[in-house]
């Protein structure tokens, strides 16, 4: 896949200030690319509300580091950045155009922090940057991994690496020292929610030398979104009336749970807690960042 391929769309700024510094404790949210090729059936990034018809194309922000740089250079204080909200930043271009590595460079120049949330082993390239800017703000590395069976994740994520080559991801990231865990989400309602799968997830992550995993045991449905998901779901699973069970039980609406979502957290919470893995968000803000001192609280401010 050639990076002369890829289109380059205009920004006005790289950095956004995020809505609530609850999720993962950033304060700013930063995309260096738009859209994605990964292909999940159930990316809540296809919403209607985002207006990005073709989504499953990849563009890149056309001077994104310079753009980057002219909005580090404005902030009083240092950022705490998260990458990776609505566009994986290791799309399969990263490995000849280099933007989210180079930003990671800038970053570090700038003392800012960063937790970066990706679908690929790709990352790894970068476990030097990572470790540059751990020494002087919080790393969070987020490998999103809902099951660790190869041939079901190839139907719900199928131009996405395998959760075997994620799952060795972690086990570099760990083993360099970086404060790295799994996001365990979205698990899809009568696919991924039996305890099972949980469980092979939290035990391989923590085998893996995972520091926390964070569920969610449901999946998120609006327009444009829900129609496209439904439809997949059923490609996927010829047969089985997928699509029909969801619109019967969730029709409309946005937050749909699994049936078994409180017994699948508390099995979990205490499976994580034998494990030593933190799992609750307020637990692994305060692990990311309570080593600087006094300069988390400027991440808050």
């Amino acid at each position: 896949m050639g990076a002369d391929f890829v289109e380059y769309i205009p920004a006005k700024h790289l950095l956004h200030r995020s809505r609530s510094a609850e999720w993962f404790g950033t304060d700013h949210t930063m995309n260096l690319y738009r859209g994605c090729c990964h292909g999940c059936i159930y990316c809540d990034s296809r919403s209607t509300c985002y207006q990005n018809p073709d989504f499953d194309q990849v563009k890149a922000k056309a001077d994104a580091l310079k753009l980057l740089r002219d909005d580090l250079a404005r902030k009083v204080r240092p950022a705490f950045v998260s990458m990776g909200s609505m566009s994986d930043p290791y799309n399969p271009f990263e490995a000849e155009l280099g933007l989210t590595r180079n930003a990671l460079t800038l970053l570090d120049a700038y003392q800012c922090g960063v937790a970066v949330a990706t679908k690929s082993d790709l990352i790894c390239r970068d476990i030097d940057l990572y470790q540059l800017i751990q020494r002087h703000s919080p790393v969070i590395c987020k490998i999103t991994l809902t099951t660790l069976d190869d041939s079901l994740a190839a139907r719900l994520e199928p131009g996405a690496p395998p959760p075997s080559r994620r799952l060795e991801a972690v086990r570099q990231l760990s083993r360099a020292g970086l404060f790295a865990g799994v996001l365990l989400m979205p698990v899809l309602p009568y696919v991924e929610d039996s305890w099972d799968n949980v469980r092979a997830v939290a035990e391989g992550a923590a085998e893996a030398g995972a520091r926390f995993v964070y569920g969610a045991f449901g999946v998120t449905m609006r327009e444009g979104q829900r129609e496209y998901f439904l439809e997949q779901l059923d490609r996927a699973f010829p047969g089985q009336g997928l699509g029909e069970r969801y619109r019967r039980r969730y029709g409309l609406r946005y937050q749909c749970t699994s049936p078994w979502a409180r017994a699948l957290w508390e099995a979990f919470s205490r499976r994580c807690g034998e494990l030593g893995l933190l799992c609750s968000m307020g637990h692994i803000i305060s692990a990311a960042t309570v080593p600087y001192g006094d300069r988390q609280l400027s991440f808050f401010d």
